[in-house]
């Protein structure tokens, strides 16, 4: 035993050792970047309270530091913490620096490597492969599902007026419904079934993923399992897979039976209703068809995605508009003036595209609230920039929340705005990066922006939104999506 013992100890010791060496030769190769005082071991970790503090506080360094550009020690991991305009304009365009952060590793277990996590050839074939499922004739089709299940969220917000409520909840469950019939062509009726088992899991998923990222015990692999949330993360994923799967084997029957009826499958317009699930049963690398894991891969990213990133944009949106009268008068007026005189029928693909200054709202709410407020990338080469090197091995955080409020790039930046949008032609392309930028930037941010106008736009046409009474104070946590921590609480009443 004691022999075991020593083994493991200097197995340990080793790896620490290792450690330390290339995190030493990383922070002096990053000579030319400035950092606050650290402490050996730990590095900057005192300097940062917990996830709710987590964005002022990297705020307030840059300020300290006076410079845009910081280097951040987490024990013995560092990483580059970007707020400067030309070099997240850099890091965002190279083809040298396209691998993600080491903190996407925690989503593997769920969602794989699909689009999202995945690097290098892999990345790029799926990205091919992928892009043509968000053509605008393909998201025309989505707008029935946001339509069925808006309904839905209209009736059980009618069940609440007069009260005050955390809007979040009910915007969750209804992006996720959205989600589920876009992404795999299936209801699971989260509005109505809050506690079904599908529901719960991927809830827990998203909150102890969230966690793993910023936890120094539970990020790590070799201590996670001594944790009574590693057994529950593997059942919850065992189930997520085996509905996708399931989804997956009987979609495929679906659709070889459409060879055979070219009606199955058909809405009642007679036009072919596809889901995303569809276009990657149908789709080819290379000759081949992709594998039904590869397909879960994809599917259940799209879930990830598509979920709890809208659902953070649409409820910060609501927020502001109850805290904000003026802005929510004029965007009911453009609301009217588009429905004229039939304000609830169904809203169709035109009249989203006429919603200018609704759109203008949601571009604003995502600059003061961006659904990722830190993304990261990771070096595989060492890249020269300006003089200097970018090392292999480094770990690099856009601190895109910082960059959305800083007022070099946005005057009055604490300011709800959406008037900002109306002509943005000054605006740097490079500072309004709410859904990345460049070859890896988020490719379904028209799915989004369609979610999101539709969304609120029916909201808006049947309910009057008011802040509480005192105004309700969020608390931002970073986590994997922005969240407010204590609810985005408002009061809703019809809307006569």
């Amino acid at each position: 035993m004691s022999v075991v013992l020593l083994v493991i100890f200097a197995t340990l010791l080793g790896a620490l050792c290792y450690k330390w060496y290339h995190f030493n030769k990383l922070v002096e190769q990053l000579g030319w970047i400035r950092q606050p005082k650290g402490w050996p071991l730990i590095g900057h970790v005192l300097e940062f309270k917990d996830s709710t503090t987590m964005l002022n506080d990297l705020a307030r360094l840059h300020k300290q530091l006076g410079t845009k550009l910081i280097l951040v020690n987490f024990g013995l991991s560092t990483n580059i913490v970007c707020m400067d305009y030309d070099f997240t304009e850099f890091l965002l365009t190279t083809q040298d620096i396209l691998n993600k952060g080491d903190d996407y590793k925690f989503l593997h277990q769920w969602i794989g490597t699909g689009l999202l996590t995945s690097d290098g050839p892999k990345w790029k074939k799926r990205r091919r492969l992928i892009t043509p499922a968000f053509h605008f004739s393909i998201l025309e089709e989505f707008i029935e599902s946001f339509e069925l299940n808006g309904k839905v969220l209209v009736q059980k917000l009618k069940n609440v007026t007069g009260k005050y409520i955390d809007i979040h909840r009910y915007i969750t469950l209804y992006a996720l419904d959205v989600i589920c019939d876009a992404a795999m062509g299936v209801t699971k009726n989260a509005q109505n079934d809050e506690d079904s088992q599908y529901v719960r899991d991927v809830k827990f998923l998203l909150k102890i993923l969230s966690e793993r990222a910023i936890s120094v015990l539970k990020g790590n692999d070799l201590l996670f399992p001594l944790f009574p949330d590693f057994y529950k993360v593997k059942r919850a994923v065992k189930h997520l897979h085996s509905v996708t799967y399931s989804v997956i084997d009987s979609r495929r029957d679906a659709l070889n039976q459409v060879e055979k009826n070219k009606d199955i499958m058909k809405n009642g317009t007679g036009k072919k209703k596809m889901a995303f699930l569809d276009i990657l049963l149908k789709s080819t690398v290379e000759g081949k068809p992709l594998s039904r894991d590869d397909i879960r891969e994809e599917v259940d990213t799209f879930m990830f995605e598509g979920h709890d990133t809208t659902s953070s944009g649409m409820g910060f949106a609501l927020y502001l508009l109850a805290t904000h009268q003026d802005v929510q008068k004029q965007a009911v007026e453009e609301q009217k003036q588009i429905f004229e005189n039939d304000i609830f029928r169904n809203i169709t693909y035109n009249d989203l595209q006429k919603m200018k200054y609704l759109e203008c709202i949601i571009k604003e709410a995502l600059r003061l609230y961006p659904s990722v407020p830190l993304y990261a990338r990771h070096t595989t080469v060492d890249v020269p920039y300006k003089g200097n090197v970018i090392p292999k091995g480094a770990d690099i955080i856009v601190f895109a929340y910082g960059i959305l409020r800083d007022p070099d790039y946005f005057p009055d930046p604490e300011k709800f705005d959406p008037s900002r949008f109306e002509n943005s032609d000054g605006t740097k392309p490079y500072s309004y990066i709410p859904f990345s930028a460049g070859p890896r930037n988020c490719i379904g941010q028209k799915f989004a922006m369609l979610e999101m106008k539709s969304t609120l736009s029916k909201i808006l046409r049947n309910f009057e939104l008011y802040p509480t009474n005192p105004e309700h104070k969020l608390i931002l946590a970073s986590e994997a999506v922005l969240k407010s921590v204590n609810g985005i609480r408002i009061q809703i009443a019809e809307r006569k």
